[in-house]
Order: C-alpha cells, then structure tokens, then sequence
C-alpha cells in the first residue's frame, strides 16, 4: 500500500536523522540538544502527513479538510518557533472557526470528499486474515456495512480518519461469537444492531462521547461497557471493542 510505505519511509527518515543528530551531538560538533530539535520535528511531521493526504484528496481518495487542518496547524507551530506569531500546540482550540470555514466552502461546493477508498494492508483486494481467524483492514475515510444480507465475519479495523457505520439489521449473522473490533484516530462509529442478538461492548473514547443504548458518556477518556442479559448464555452473539482517539460511538438496538 502506497500509504504504508509513505509513512515507513518518513518513520525511517525520521529514525536516521535522529541518530545522525545524537552522534553529533555525542561529538560536541553541534551544540543543539534533541530538545531543542523536537519544536520543529513534530509540527513538520503535520505538515508532510497533511501535504500526503491532501494529494490523495485531489486523486479522490479521501476528504480534504483534515489534511488542510494538519498543514494549518502545523505551518503555526512552526511559525512560533521561528518567532513570527506566538501559537502552541495547546492554542489549538483558537482554530474552532474554521470548522466554519469548512461548512461555509462545503455549501459553495467543495466536497468534503469526491469519493470513498479502501485501503488494504496488502495489494490483495482479499482481506488480510490473522493468526485468530479475524479479516484486517485499513481504512482512510468513510465506510457503511449497510447492504443487504452482508455477511458478518470476525473482524479488525483501524479506520484511520472517518465516520463507519454497521448496521447487523440488514446482516447475516453466523451461529458463533463473532468478534468485531474498530479503532480509530477520528471520526464516527455507528452500530446499529436487531433486538434478538445478544452482544457486548466495551467502547472508549479519549475526547468525545460514547452512547450505547440507554447510556451515555461524554468528555475525556471515557468508557463504557455493555452486555445484554442473555450474552454469556446465547451461541450467536457480537462482541465489539471499539475505541476512537477523538469522535463519538454510538451502539442502538431496534
């Protein structure tokens, strides 16, 4: 995947670079500690992430505005450090407006995404399956399991940046304890679930909000957990682990 090896080679760059700085350091040829480096190392890992993504967003490939917001975002932190603005990492909520800036373009006719991608873990359409029995995926951007009699199977994915939505109404659901695990950087995650299938759910989100039936829990680092009454003793039955760095989850039952 072009993605994967985007971010190898930057991590390997990165790693290189490192020791190059900490030999030249350890030789007293530079008087720069890792420290004094690191303010420009991380607001410059922003801006390259956020130059790939907003290369594939005109390829179609995946939104725009994240990408926009990581390039913004960083060029600031950099232009602290070289003392033309004053702007840390936490001044981060001054940039709310542009959440309306985003709508405004939106209505204009700027798509927030021209279309959706997967992208696999490997060049194989196929899912890639591992050691426990379960399909892995990655994704960049949006996702719906929406279709009719859709086939639930032991599942892993790590939706990057996105909303994903799953709806097992519309399911075919095996006669087993299906595992279904969803992680994510940002975005959404929606599970809406028949009331004659038992499930669990342990959901967490470091800064948002989680809902899960009748509960509900928002703020920072939240978690919660669910299990229907008949869980331990049903044969067919969901167990979902579901975490976000930033976004909300929401579980229903209809």
């Amino acid at each position: 995947m072009m993605g994967s090896r985007f971010f190898r080679s930057l991590f390997a760059i990165a790693i290189v670079l490192l020791g190059v700085i900490l030999v030249l350091e350890n030789l007293d040829l530079v008087e720069w500690t890792i420290g004094d480096w690191w303010p420009y190392i991380y607001p410059s890992f922003f801006i390259l992430v956020g130059l790939k993504w907003l290369y594939k967003a005109f390829k179609g490939l995946n939104g725009i505005w994240v990408p926009l917001f990581l390039i913004i975002f960083g060029s600031l932190l950099l232009l602290d450090q070289f003392n033309y603005i004053i702007f840390e990492f936490w001044d981060v909520y001054k940039l709310w407006p542009m959440v309306l800036v985003f709508i405004g373009l939106s209505y204009l006719g700027i798509p927030r995404k021209r279309q959706m991608k997967i992208f696999y873990e490997s060049n194989d359409p196929e899912l890639n399956t591992n050691k426990d029995g379960e399909k892995e995926r990655v994704i960049f951007g949006d996702y719906d399991y929406s279709k009719t009699n859709w086939k639930v199977e032991p599942t892993n994915i790590w939706n990057v940046v996105g909303d994903h939505t799953m709806d097992f109404t519309k399911a075919f659901i095996p006669d087993q304890d299906t595992p279904i695990t969803i992680h994510g950087l940002a975005g959404d995650i929606n599970i809406i679930l028949p009331h004659h299938v038992d499930f669990s759910v342990r959901a967490t989100v470091h800064a948002g909000e989680v809902v899960v039936i009748d509960q509900t829990s928002q703020g920072i680092n939240r978690t919660l957990i669910y299990e229907t009454e008949g869980y331990e003793q049903a044969t067919r039955k969901l167990t979902f682990n579901l975490k976000l760095n930033a976004g909300s989850i929401r579980v229903d039952r209809i």
